[in-house]
């Protein structure tokens, strides 16, 4: 006899360490135990269902059949002499199993408004003596089912996340790939998602921006994370600047080289707040405290502005621009005094490639004093380099 108290506490406990809904554990105990049945007294290829009552502990079984016709299953048992096989790609029908399926005719006779398609129950004979190998087919088959139900849980959970700021420990590091405790599952921030430079200890809690959320894949659930992409300074901005959570500071471009530098544009949707300001907080405490979780990456924060010339020279910030000139095809001059040219290009050509990017116009830096000369490294190209979410991931995933 079934212990049903004990049973209830061993299916509560199952569903809150899993995460599960209790009807889902107990779908699943019903499916292994229908699975038991058919081992041991069904027939084969029948479709075996169980309904069990928690409350009183009675199970009962039934043979489920789809109500079909010659339009939804193959009738003949084998294939004729001279019959054409189907062309690949041309739908296939299933074969007609007197086990699983009945006729449209016959299952007129036992329910009067019976449908295509439609599933008939056939009670069969109450059982509760199973044998060993019944037993085992049951505890895969209850495994197999929680194993599903949790990683269906999972994925709705963090797909909710997905685009958004997670915070786990890092648990192991393998070639270069970091594994992170979430939880309820174990993400991975692929090597070419860590911020150049940054080290990373086991046991450490750090947070990480969520790209995707690979439901197909073999494992649990594949929670696929990174810190070096540009909206995870984004994410973090929204989370340290009220004005920007609240969308009264709104972020129009963002480019970033990760583990160097980053450029982000902001606007204010309400007449008289700064945006720059609001984002750069007092003494500079909230920049600094996003600044700090990338690993003292420098962020310059600018003005947005629809005017071309005015959003090129703020671009270049923390240079001081003398001058914009507009040219044909997105291009531009930047004129900057002889003390401003060195901070204008920057390290290797850094600032004005970040400004480029993130303008989406070709920059070219030159001195006020020889605007002629082509400076080393004043010219960047407007490429703007969309975040391949997709390709990204499915590269990495390869790979590992």
């Amino acid at each position: 006899m079934v212990d049903l108290k004990l049973l209830n506490r061993l299916i509560e406990q199952i569903a809150e360490e899993k995460g599960l809904e209790k009807e889902n554990v107990i779908s699943a105990i019903e499916d292994a135990i229908a699975a038991a049945y058919k081992k041991e007294y069904g027939e084969r290829g029948a479709w075996i269902k169980c309904e069990f009552n928690l409350k009183t502990g009675e199970m009962k079984f039934f043979k489920a059949k789809t109500v079909v016709d010659e339009t939804t299953v193959k009738m003949i048992e084998e294939q004729k002499e001279g019959e054409q096989k189907p062309e690949s790609g041309e739908e296939v029908l299933p074969r007609y199993n007197p086990e699983r399926h009945i006729l449209l005719k016959e299952a007129g006779e036992i329910k009067k408004d019976a449908q295509l398609g439609e599933e008939i129950l056939f009670p069969l004979e109450e059982q509760q003596d199973f044998g060993r190998i019944a037993a085992q087919v049951a505890k895969q088959v209850i495994l197999q089912k929680l194993r599903e139900a949790e990683k269906t849980s999972i994925i709705e959970e963090f797909k909710n996340k997905e685009g958004g700021i997670v915070s786990g420990i890092i648990q192991r590091i393998e070639r270069g790939n970091v594994y992170v405790n979430l939880g309820r599952v174990t993400g991975v921030m692929f090597f070419n998602e860590t911020i150049p430079g940054e080290f990373y200890k086991i046991g450490e809690r750090k947070r990480f921006y969520l790209l995707a959320v690979q439901g197909e894949t073999k494992k649990l659930a594949g929670i696929v994370l990174s810190r070096m992409h540009p909206y995870f300074v984004t994410k973090l901005f929204e989370m340290e600047v009220p004005e920007v959570h609240d969308g009264v500071v709104e972020i129009k471009a963002i480019n970033r080289e990760a583990g160097s530098r980053t450029k982000i544009a902001v606007a204010s949707n309400i007449e008289g707040v700064d945006p720059v300001g609001s984002c750069i907080g007092q003494k500079g405490i909230r920049v600094m405290t996003v600044s700090d979780e990338l690993g003292q990456e420098k962020i310059d924060v600018i003005s947005w502005a629809e005017e071309p010339a005015k959003f090129i020279a703020a671009s270049l910030s923390p240079a001081k621009v003398r001058s914009v000139e507009i040219l044909p095809r997105r291009e531009a001059l930047v004129y900057v005094p002889d003390d401003q040219l060195s901070l204008a290009i920057g390290k290797g050509g850094q600032n004005v490639r970040l400004a480029a990017k993130l303008t989406g116009w070709k920059i070219d830096v030159r001195s006020v004093s020889k605007p002629e000369k082509i400076q080393e490294g004043g010219v960047a190209e407007a490429i703007v380099e969309e975040a391949k979410t997709e390709e990204k991931v499915e590269g990495t995933s390869k790979k590992e």
